[in-house]
């Protein structure tokens, strides 16, 4: 996840238990960034902007399961972090309720290489 500058980044972490197709996952994607965009935009407005002019910068990375993603969202919470975990409906490929990825950010890219750096880029 390595980036040239400390830019303002955006991290989904997607879950590779679940066999979920491409158009699932970028769907489920599209879900976390719409989320913590909107969160950012209220509770971390300065970073928020920043990101935005910054041509809003996400990375999408994998992580084994369910109890991995929670260890990050674990350390969202406890660096205060902008998070959202996306509870799939139920009406395609995963039960209703499965958790399936998890938006970070955006967040300065510093900390984020700290967080998730030594996850593998989707």
């Amino acid at each position: 996840m390595s980036s040239s500058s400390d830019s303002a980044t955006l991290a989904v972490l997607v879950r590779q238990d679940l066999g979920m197709s491409a158009g699932k996952i970028a769907a489920q994607t599209a879900h976390a960034a719409v989320a913590c965009s909107l969160k950012a935009r209220k509770e971390a407005s300065a970073l928020f902007a920043r990101w935005r002019s910054e041509h809003g910068r996400i990375v999408v990375l994998g992580v084994e399961d369910l109890e991995a993603l929670e260890v990050h969202l674990e350390d969202a919470q406890a660096h205060r972090l902008v998070h959202h975990a996306v509870s799939d409906a139920g009406r395609t490929e995963v039960a209703p309720g499965t958790v399936t990825v998890l938006g970070i950010g955006p967040a300065p890219s510093s900390v984020l290489e700290v967080l998730v750096g030594r996850l593998e880029a989707l």
